[in-house]
């Protein structure tokens, strides 16, 4: 399963894809327009959005399913329970992955009532009976093994890759949890039936196992430099708003997380109300509304929950942390900014191709090629439904320092706020960010992940295309006063990996 914990990214741009990126308005409006006459949507009565694109150029379909839910909508205690269902959706259903789902439900039974046991001794702290708590771990282990007896490994997956699934995944990021395949054509009913059973009944088998698997990822983490590094960095520079908790969860919260917990969680997060579903590729858009109705308009509807009420204070003075250890030296600045839906959103992307996105920015030539103070630098803006971080990035080359790169970041930035960027650099950077944006259309699984996540985070599908003319509004102007709004010294969060002494790199 992959993680969506990468903050900065690199652009690779073909040379199709700038020439489709050099497309005028006129004619993305007009692919606007065209979308809109294959698009098919529609809402069930549960409250489950369908988005239905047709593109029959080969007989596959790409299903990207967004579940609304993401480690910003945990609280403490549970950090970690968006992650663990990316896990926890492979693991079938009352009648998917199971010998005898009532026998092996009882077995899942009696190990909860024993966990719950584990916890209630363990509380009791130095005064805990060492001989009880060894007991009842042996009959957790036994009552484990007596589940893990009905238990079809990967039945679920095995249903789709026979049938010649490709990019079966999941992944979990700060504000969603999101569920991939593409199948071929003529494998939609099958993809429908599976997907509804997968939401209307999840059997949570393996659940104390899966989480020891998640325990370990989080160990993996805290073994990384660069890991902790990032974690201390999130954790300080939001001090309010859950984006300061990391998406795989506390191991003390981690340990302790029930079944029971989980289900609430499921409950609560993951129904009808709270997932979008997108459908691209050679699909009959009227076919598939009556699957869709045929499979899920049965699982029971609820509230769409509340979006976090938590907003971040404005930062009052500059925050720094600094992680010691033999690995190599590497800085990160981030800087508050707004959400994607606010529209500097926009500025700060252009911004960002600018000054720092591969090697034609201004940080890799200054840092990199000219000063030779660095091995890589780059910087970018994180699009996330709540406001988020602007974040810079250096690792030193041999014989520099963590403090030279800062400094040097910091000097470009100083020439943003004081000179505008030129007509060739904007135009440049207006190119790339619209190529980037436009590449990402280019599959059906790229088009379907886009479509549903501006659905869910801007309300409206349709805002993927106005972004484009969005990029094309951009000025110098525009840029240099977001340079001036955000990257000020009070908003900003510096945290570096600083190699121990006597170590050599």
């Amino acid at each position: 399963m992959k993680h969506a914990q990468q903050k900065l990214r690199v652009v690779v741009i073909g040379a199709a894809i700038l020439l489709f990126a050099l497309a005028s308005r006129p004619v993305l409006a007009q692919d606007l327009a065209a979308f809109e006459k294959r698009m098919t949507e529609f809402t069930l009565d549960n409250g489950l959005k369908f988005l239905i694109l047709e593109r029959h150029e080969a007989p596959v379909v790409s299903f990207h399913t967004y579940a609304d839910v993401g480690a910003v909508d945990e609280v403490k205690g549970i950090t970690g329970m968006a992650h663990l269902f990316e896990h926890m959706a492979f693991k079938g259903t009352k009648t998917i992955g199971t010998k005898d789902y009532q026998a092996e439900a009882a077995a899942m039974a009696k190990m909860d009532e024993l966990f719950d046991a584990i916890k209630k001794e363990k509380r009791k702290g130095d005064k805990a009976a060492p001989e009880a708590l060894k007991k009842l771990q042996e009959q957790f282990e036994q009552a484990g093994a007596e589940a893990q007896k009905y238990v079809v490994n990967d039945e679920y997956e095995e249903s789709l890759t026979q049938q010649g699934a490709d990019g079966f995944n999941a992944y979990t990021s700060e504000d969603a949890t999101q569920y991939i395949v593409s199948l071929p054509s003529n494998k939609l009913e099958l993809w429908m039936m599976l997907e509804a059973g997968r939401f209307a009944n999840p059997v949570l088998r393996e659940f104390y196992k899966e989480k020891d698997v998640v325990m370990e990822e989080r160990r993996m983490m805290e073994n990384s430099p660069t890991g902790r590094l990032y974690e201390e960095f999130q954790g300080i520079a939001f001090l309010a708003h859950p984006y300061g908790e990391g998406v795989i969860g506390h191991m003390s919260d981690l340990q302790t997380l029930t079944r029971g917990e989980a289900e609430g969680f499921f409950r609560k997060y993951y129904g009808p109300s709270n997932l979008t579903i997108a459908i691209v590729g050679d699909v009959d858009p009227m076919n598939a509304k009556r699957l869709a109705r045929k499979y899920f308009a049965g699982i029971p509807s609820g509230p769409k929950p509340e979006p976090v009420e938590t907003v971040e204070p404005p930062q009052r003075g500059e925050r720094r942390v600094t992680v010691e250890d033999t690995a190599q030296p590497l800085v990160l600045i981030g800087y508050h900014q707004p959400s994607v839906n606010h529209p500097d959103s926009t500025v700060l992307q252009v911004l960002a191709d600018t000054v720092g996105y591969g090697r034609t920015s201004r940080l890799y030539k200054s840092l990199v090629k000219d000063k030779k103070i660095a091995v890589s630098a780059n910087a970018g803006p994180t699009l996330n439904k709540y406001p988020a971080l602007f974040i810079f990035m250096a690792v030193p080359a041999k014989g520099h320092t963590n403090d030279e790169c800062e400094q040097a970041i910091y000097a470009e930035i100083d020439k943003l706020k004081s000179d505008p960027v030129t007509p060739e650099e904007l135009a440049k950077a207006k190119t790339r960010s619209r190529a980037d944006l436009i590449r990402q259309l280019d599959s059906n699984s790229g088009l379907a992940a886009q479509l549903t996540f501006y659905e869910v985070v801007t309300d409206d599908w349709r805002n993927l295309f106005k972004q484009l003319d969005e990029i094309e509004k951009v000025n110098a102007a525009d840029v240099q006063r977001v340079t001036k709004t955000y990257f000020t010294t009070k908003n900003r969060t510096v945290s570096v990996i600083e190699t121990t002494a006597g170590e050599s790199r």
